[in-house]
C-alpha cells in the first residue's frame, strides 16, 4: 500500500519557511522588546526625556535671555542716541540763544557809543571856545582912549602874534567877510544863538560869506591890517551884525562856559 503525504495544516513546513519564520520572530521579537529593553530601560527612557525637556528648556530660556539682552541694548543704545541728539540740540540752541544775545548786546553797545557820539557832538557844536587858543586880554573892553572913534574899546584885544590861528568861537554862518575900515581885514559870524561875533585885523581871511562854521574852526590868522599899533585880534560879540551893537565879549564868552 502506498503512503502519501497528507495535506493541509498536518503538512510540515518546509525548512525554508520555517528559516524566514525564525528570521521574522527573531525580528519582531527584537522590535518589539528584547532589543528595545536592552536599548533601554523605562525609567532611563524618562529619564531622558526629561533631560532632554530640561536641556531644551535650558536652550530655549538661553535663547530668549540672548534676545532679550539684545532687545535691552538696542533700547538703551536708542536712549543713548536720543539723549545725545537731545544734548546736541539743547547745545546748539544754547548757543544760538548766546550767540543773539551777543548780537543783541553788540547792538545796544552800538547804540550806545552812537548815541554818546551824537551827545558829544551837539556838546561840541552847542560849546564856546577862546578866539586864540591859550591867549589872554591885552586890551579890556570899554577901555577908553583917543585910539577909538566912539571914544571907548567897544571889544577886546587878544594877544596874538602875527600869523597865529584865529577860531571862530562857536558855531555859526559867516555873514560878512573882507576889509572893515579901521578894523583892517575882518569877519563876522552870525552864531547859533542869535548873536553875532566879529575878529578884525586879520592878516588874512579863510572863510566865505554863507560858510558854516564850527567852535574852533580857523577862519583867519590874527595880523595888524587897519588902526592897530601891532599884531593881535580885536574881538567883538553883537546883538546886531553892525557896529554899535557891541556888549561885553568876556561876560558873552564865560556866559557859554568859556574859562578867560
Amino acid at each position: 500500500m502506498a503512503i502519501t503525504r497528507a495535506r493541509g495544516r498536518h503538512r510540515r513546513p518546509s525548512r525554508l519557511t520555517r528559516t524566514s519564520a525564525t528570521a521574522a520572530g527573531v525580528a519582531a521579537l527584537t522590535t518589539a522588546g528584547v532589543l528595545g529593553g536592552l536599548a533601554a530601560p523605562a525609567g532611563a527612557a524618562e529619564e531622558s526625556v526629561e533631560q532632554s525637556g530640561l536641556a531644551g528648556a535650558i536652550a530655549i530660556d538661553r535663547v530668549g535671555t540672548s534676545l532679550a539682552e539684545r532687545i535691552e541694548a538696542q533700547a538703551e543704545a536708542q536712549e543713548a542716541a536720543a539723549a545725545a541728539e537731545a544734548a546736541k540740540k539743547k547745545a546748539a540752541e544754547l548757543a544760538e540763544r548766546r550767540a543773539e544775545e551777543a548780537k543783541r548786546k553788540a547792538r545796544a553797545e552800538r547804540a550806545a557809543k552812537e548815541r554818546a557820539a551824537r551827545a558829544a557832538e551837539r556838546r561840541r557844536l552847542n560849546a564856546f571856545v577862546l578866539p586864540v587858543e591859550g591867549s589872554y586880554v591885552s586890551t579890556s573892553y570899554g577901555a577908553g582912549g583917543g585910539m577909538w572913534s566912539s571914544g571907548s574899546h567897544t571889544g577886546v584885544d587878544f594877544h596874538a602874534a602875527s600869523g597865529t590861528s584865529v577860531r571862530a568861537v562857536g558855531r555859526g554862518t559867516v555873514v560878512s567877510t573882507g576889509w572893515g575900515g579901521a578894523y583892517g581885514n575882518e569877519v563876522v559870524i552870525r552864531m547859533h544863538d542869535g548873536t553875532y561875533t566879529q575878529y578884525g585885523h586879520l592878516s588874512s581871511i579863510g572863510v566865505a560869506v554863507g560858510q558854516s562854521v564850527t567852535p574852533g574852526q580857523q577862519i583867519g590868522l590874527a595880523g595888524a591890517t587897519g588902526n592897530t599899533t601891532g599884531p593881535h585880534l580885536h574881538f567883538e560879540a553883537r546883538t546886531g551884525e553892525d557896529y554899535g551893537s557891541d556888549i561885553d565879549p568876556v561876560a558873552y564868552l564865560r556866559s557859554h562856559g568859556v574859562n578867560l
